[in-house]
């Protein structure tokens, strides 16, 4: 691609948007101060393929323009990244805290810092399973950092609503079904906040509360199940959309029982979480997952508060975690207590672990979640009217500059 892409025209792998706001994000048109910022690079990259002396003008919080060659826009400040990769911000759709905070906590802006210096733009701050007035008192200190915090778009109640037959690393005296009262509090407490809600279908009520999640605007994914491959596609059906880190929490593929993987790979409406640290999933599975359900992977962290810090004892809301080699367990057991995972790291191991190419891999941390969240079309691309998240990458992948909003994070 040559010379300048608008607002009229397409962009790197992207037709051009009109601009307009996302609600609850902080993006919108250009103000009275916004700041032209002219960013180079010998790549940019994004879910459409990539393009070499590429140039991208950021006009406040938004893209203005994106081209090639040595003719640009003039600016107020000129970036030049040399020989770097230039892709969108990555957006995480699960995580629970890192930098030795968890986003339960009173403050959790050590967490955000350190993955926002991996080049995540856009969090979606996960909570694990607590009593009600636990969450609701969370969802309130969430509710406060999003109103000067654009870059945070909710919260994901990963808990309570999940099967005690597999828990994972969820305190099961905190998990509830899905019961009319439940919900509604939940939905009263986190009007505006809640983003996201994972449910195991199997649960007494969870067609029901599916439904009345879908209707609140809240993205529903099915995970921490036993469920089969009928109940999947019911709950799929009845307005889920998200598979909840496939493969971890739920059966595995049985050829007379195929259980939910299956059911979601099968479902065009349904994006799928993984967690690509190479000890969640095998590399071999990684590939297949990627390879049947292309542009339909997302590849979130899932990482709790020893992402970023060193190996230790921490907690995962009440329970205890041990933390060696970057592997987190609950204390004395053998079950996965999270990740330590960043999406810089998550990039790279699916170019090296599973293979793909890099528009492609760029797409599962970057416009296959943020159209999982009903956002692709103002975040994930680097085109005009997109979001002003850029990750600028070392040609092997190393996070050295980020910008998110229009303005420079890491």
């Amino acid at each position: 691609m040559t010379g300048i892409a608008d607002g009229s025209a397409g962009s790197v792998g992207a037709s051009a948007v009109n601009g307009s706001a996302v609600v609850g994000s902080g993006v919108g048109g250009r103000g009275l101060e916004a700041r032209r910022t002219l960013v180079r690079s010998a790549r940019v990259v994004d879910a459409g393929g990539s393009t070499a002396d590429g140039w991208v003008l950021l006009d406040g919080d938004v893209i203005r323009a994106v081209g090639s060659g040595p003719e640009a826009p003039t600016a107020d400040e000129v970036v030049d990244l040399g020989d770097a990769v230039l892709v969108p911000g990555f957006v995480d759709l699960h995580g629970h805290g890192g930098g030795g905070a968890a986003y339960e906590d009173d403050s959790f802006a050590a967490a955000l810092a350190v993955h926002r210096r991996h080049g995540t733009t856009r969090s979606v701050l996960s909570l694990v399973a607590n009593p009600l007035p636990s969450l609701v008192g969370s969802l309130a200190q969430v509710r406060s950092v999003m109103a000067t915090d654009p870059l945070v778009l909710g919260v994901h109640l990963e808990g309570p609503f999940l099967s005690p037959q597999n828990k994972g690393a969820h305190n099961p005296d905190f998990l509830v079904d899905p019961s009319p009262d439940a919900v509604d509090a939940l939905l009263e407490a986190g009007s505006g906040v809640i983003r996201q809600v994972t449910i195991a279908p199997e649960l007494p009520g969870a067609t029901r509360a599916i439904e009345r999640f879908v209707a609140a605007g809240v993205v529903v994914a099915v995970g921490h199940t036993v469920c089969s491959y009928d109940q999947a596609r019911a709950a799929f059906d009845a307005g889920a959309t998200l598979l909840t880190h496939a493969c971890n929490a739920m059966p595995g593929i049985h050829h007379r029982a195929p259980g939910p993987i299956p059911a979601a790979v099968a479902d065009d409406r349904v994006t799928l979480e993984l967690i690509l640290d190479g000890v969640h999933v095998h590399p071999s599975v990684a590939r297949m997952l990627l390879a049947a359900a292309p542009d339909r992977v997302a590849l979130v962290t899932d990482a709790m508060g020893a992402a970023g810090a060193a190996d230790g004892s921490y907690t995962l809301g009440s329970l205890a975690v041990t933390v060696s080699e970057g592997v987190a367990l609950v204390a004395g057991t053998d079950t996965i207590a999270g990740s330590t995972l960043t999406q810089d790291q998550a990039l790279r191991n699916a170019v090296t672990l599973a293979d793909r190419p890099l528009p492609d891999a760029v797409g599962a941390l970057t416009s296959v979640p943020a159209r999982a969240l009903g956002l692709g079309d103002h975040l994930g691309r680097i085109a005009p009217g997109y979001a002003a998240d850029l990750v600028a990458l070392t040609p092997s992948l190393e996070v050295t500059r980020v910008w998110g909003a229009g303005r420079a994070i890491g």
